[in-house]
């Protein structure tokens, strides 16, 4: 036996709006089940003597929407087994009805035959009461799950299924991280019926409205405020297409790659200071401007025919979902360690599949020559002491570096500038590597140490300014009695802390 399941549509609003088939497969039918009675068409339904089965009572037995609809589908599949079931839900059964979308699911694997007999969607009842064209931009959404990156802010946005306060906190709160608190929202209740009501209230209001129930959604306007789309990524595309566009600015329209290279790592050195000061507020706009360098190259790029943003994004994503097979796949890594190595790993059989070169080619590849020196050293020590090229213990570190020094003074003293400038750059390459031993970054010990020397510095200027004196003045003896000062100041402020 066939087991068959039919859908019916019960509307958007009263019987007087039910087409008259339905009304009739309604009257004629038997074992109607409904997924909630809380619906004016039933209401009058019971009136004419119609009895219906509903399963508002798993929306008390179970945590999310989630569990409830697949309750319903197992319940209405087990009924289909004993005989033809009819199945009524609200609105129309293909528009915002996640049971009937489970039931396809079900029948596409050959469980059920799905019957659909139509239905009004609440949606032409809320066009109508909002009196907006949806051809100029729209988006229906799911109150139960709606995600930030799902809302169009430039679109028309019918948001259903705000059943409750609860959904309608949920959405507040998903809104407001696009929209500012005081954006005005409206409520529709019960569009198209003799109950109809629109509501305006600001965002963060919205939770608060009693009227909320199962004819209940919102409406949020599109966003016409400029400044109200600076959030928005596409307005920022826009911004820096017209940079570069006809009547922009002839800065802009002047770089290339080759001329936006300097920004890119002065951008970056303003990005660690940002985070070294423990400023979030200034990170946020440094990292902006890191966003501007890759808006601006990706612009170029887009000009020229050769890549846009989309390119970078795209291959950046499919980096990212590659790389890390132990989120995204079925492979494990249980900490950082692994996941570097794991990385590596991949990142080696990519270039052997893109060429197959990587075999005869260094070990020291792909890190870049202009990153700063002592990042750089320490970058192609660690390479190498992959391969066991390392010392595995820190005494044979000190010898070395005892003998790069003693060669570094006898060059001096030979009055070999050239030759003592190398073996300077010896004595640093060896401290690197006691560094990278201990677990020290190099660039950035010697960041805090420039940082340090900075504050103190200032201090001392200041305080031979506010004495009426010139650094210049100075002995060395009294300067130096100021450092200390500022050392046993920057102490206590620690301890303080």
């Amino acid at each position: 036996m066939e087991k068959t399941i039919t859908v019916i549509g019960l509307g958007a609003g009263e019987l007087e709006q039910l087409p008259l088939g339905i009304y009739r497969t309604l009257k004629n039918k038997e074992n109607i089940f409904v997924r909630t009675m809380e619906h004016p068409v039933l209401n009058s339904l019971q009136g004419e003597g119609l009895s219906f089965t509903s399963f508002d009572e798993l929306y008390e037995s179970f945590g999310t929407f989630g569990e409830v609809y697949e309750a319903i589908t197992d319940r209405l599949v087990q009924e289909a087994e004993k005989g033809p079931v009819t199945y009524a839900v609200p609105g129309h059964p293909l528009v915002a009805e996640t049971t009937v979308q489970l039931l396809l699911q079900r029948e596409r694997r050959n469980e059920i035959n799905v019957v659909i007999e139509g239905g009004q969607s609440f949606l032409d009842a809320v066009f109508g009461a909002l009196k907006f064209d949806p051809a100029d931009g729209f988006q229906l959404l799911d109150g139960t799950n709606l995600k930030r990156e799902d809302v169009q802010v430039r679109h028309h946005v019918v948001i259903a299924q705000v059943y409750d306060s609860m959904v309608a906190s949920e959405v507040k709160l998903t809104l407001m991280e696009k929209l500012p608190d005081e954006y005005p929202v409206k409520i529709v209740t019960a569009a198209g019926t003799s109950e109809e009501s629109i509501t305006e209230v600001l965002l963060y209001e919205l939770d608060r409205v009693t009227e909320l129930s199962n004819l209940t959604v919102v409406y949020v306007p599109p966003v016409k405020n400029e400044e109200q789309l600076y959030k928005d990524f596409d307005k920022l595309r826009e911004v820096i297409a017209a940079l570069r566009g006809p009547g922009g600015c002839p800065w802009d329209k002047e770089q290339t790659h080759l001329s936006l290279k300097k920004y890119l790592v002065e951008e970056t050195y303003e990005v660690l200071d940002a985070i070294d000061e423990g400023d979030e507020e200034h990170l946020a706009e440094e990292l902006g401007d890191i966003l501007l360098q890759v808006m601006l190259h990706s612009q170029i790029g887009e000009d020229e025919g050769m890549f846009s943003i989309d390119d970078v994004i795209e291959v950046l994503t499919e980096k990212m979902i590659r790389r890390h097979p132990h989120v995204f796949g079925e492979t494990e890594a249980e900490n950082s360690e692994k996941v570097l190595a794991q990385w590596e790993e991949i990142k080696q059989s990519e270039k052997e599949e893109n060429g197959g070169e990587a075999k005869a080619s260094s070990i020291l590849d792909n890190i870049p020559n202009s990153l700063p020196s002592l990042m750089y050293a320490y970058k192609i020590q660690k390479k190498a002491a992959k391969v066991g090229f390392d010392w595995g213990e820190e005494a044979p570190m000190w010898m070395k570096l005892q003998e790069e020094i003693a060669e570094w003074i006898q060059e001096i003293k030979a009055g070999s500038p050239d030759k003592a400038a190398k073996e300077f750059g010896d004595i640093l390459f060896v401290l690197v590597n006691l560094a990278r031993f201990h677990g020290i970054d190099p660039e950035d010990a010697l960041r805090q140490t420039n940082s340090k020397f900075n504050k103190r510095f200032r201090y001392i200027e200041k305080a031979v300014s506010d004495q009426g004196g010139r650094m210049e003045d100075q002995t060395l003896g009294a300067l130096d009695s100021l450092w200390e000062e500022a050392k046993l100041i920057e102490r206590r402020g620690a301890e303080e802390q």
